[in-house]
């Protein structure tokens, strides 16, 4: 397991400590191709800042001769169940850990190992794990109690130009796609890809947008604290100094009136938060429809594969003929903690089954009014 070079393993305990490992962590996220945005560092290390709780952050650190290879970014919940779970929480729309891939059979039996070393009394709990990410390596490495849930659904197209998503679509559906296109052109919307030092700005007047167009309409709370927007403009301006994040803003005559924020890895990008004026259902503008243009271009420009709608079954996602990709949660104990996994995934397969019912029901509803 060890050849090839001396190991190190550590645990990072300390925020400021994981701040300083800026440089080395994201050339390890560069060498992980699975990685997603949501394991940047400086999505990561924000995220902490505005919501981390003193003495809970845990960080394995795995290095070889000196070089970080592997990395797991948790966090501990205390409770009657400790938990061991990642950084980034619900606003987190997929977690990791990340893998050198040059050295992948190697490191990963030594991250799996510190992990079950760290775990001790607590449950391992991965939410939002996508079926290629490296944390199903560890998953498949785990010599203890594991299981496996299924999580929240995505949305995924190939990352293709808006005229070959179009040219995807039923004949009907696909000329209502080009009578929306030509409706954008008619009005000269026009794009306007937001540099680093106008991020934070342009960030602010995004939420501003957000919270008009769902005003009335249940908004995410969280969408409308301060905590979230210092994290966004933290983590977002260094995204995209980095080339992980796009901010876009579309004017009309001048005026601001929509603003999208995408995140972006080797592998695929994905439309996280936007913000439309109201006046553009006015003007019988089609919102999805310009965000979808706008990130179809990105993507397709790219070397990436996916352009992912993100989580949530939504009906206007639908209307692109996305394929639905269900995200994992992995558990995992140590021997000594089978029962408290049990008892956890119990209660999250319940909860699934509730939710699951309350939305047929809501369906059955809107099919009889």
């Amino acid at each position: 397991m060890t050849r090839g070079g001396n190991w190190e393993v550590t645990v990072c305990r300390d925020g400021d400590a994981f701040g300083r490992l800026a440089r080395e962590w994201a050339d390890l996220y560069r060498r992980c191709a699975t990685a997603t945005p949501f394991q940047s560092h400086s999505w990561l290390h924000s995220w902490w800042v505005s919501y981390g709780a003193p003495g809970r952050l845990r960080v394995v650190l795995v290095r070889r001769d000196g070089t970080l290879v592997a990395a797991a970014p948790l966090r501990l919940v205390r409770g009657p169940l400790p938990v061991l779970t990642h950084l980034g929480g619900t606003i987190t729309d997929f977690s990791d850990v990340l893998v050198d891939d040059a050295c992948s059979d190697e490191a990963v039996p030594v991250l799996t190992g510190a992990l079950g070393r760290l775990a001790r009394g607590a449950v391992i709990d991965l939410r939002e794990v996508r079926a290629e990410a490296a944390a199903q390596r560890v998953y498949a490495c785990w010599r203890g109690p594991r299981h496996r849930l299924p999580d929240s659904v995505c949305m995924e197209l190939p990352a293709a130009s808006i005229d070959e998503l179009v040219a995807r679509l039923p004949s009907s559906r696909a000329q209502r796609a080009r009578s929306k296109l030509r409706r954008l052109d008619k009005l000269g919307i026009e794009e306007h890809v937001v540099p680093p030092a106008e991020v934070p700005h342009a960030l602010r007047r995004l939420l501003e947008l957000h919270q008009r167009q769902w005003a009335g309409r249940g908004v995410t709370p969280e969408h409308l604290r301060p905590r979230f927007a210092e994290h966004l403009q933290r983590a977002v301006r260094e995204m995209v100094e980095s080339g992980d994040a796009m901010v876009t803003e579309f004017r009309m005559a001048g005026d601001l009136v929509a603003a999208d924020l995408t995140l972006m890895s080797p592998l695929l990008s994905g439309g996280y938060l936007y913000g439309a004026d109201p006046v553009l259902r006015a003007s019988k503008v089609d919102v999805a429809t310009l965000l979808l243009r706008n990130g179809a271009r990105e993507s397709s420009a790219s070397n990436r594969t996916t352009l992912s709608l993100l989580r949530g079954r939504e009906p206007y996602k639908n209307h692109w003929r996305p394929e639905p990709v269900v995200n994992e949660r992995l558990l995992m104990a140590r021997r000594r903690t089978a029962a408290p996994l049990l008892l956890l995934a119990g209660y999250a397969a319940g909860r699934r089954r509730a939710a699951d019912r309350l939305r047929d029901r809501a369906w059955a509803r809107r099919l009889m009014t």
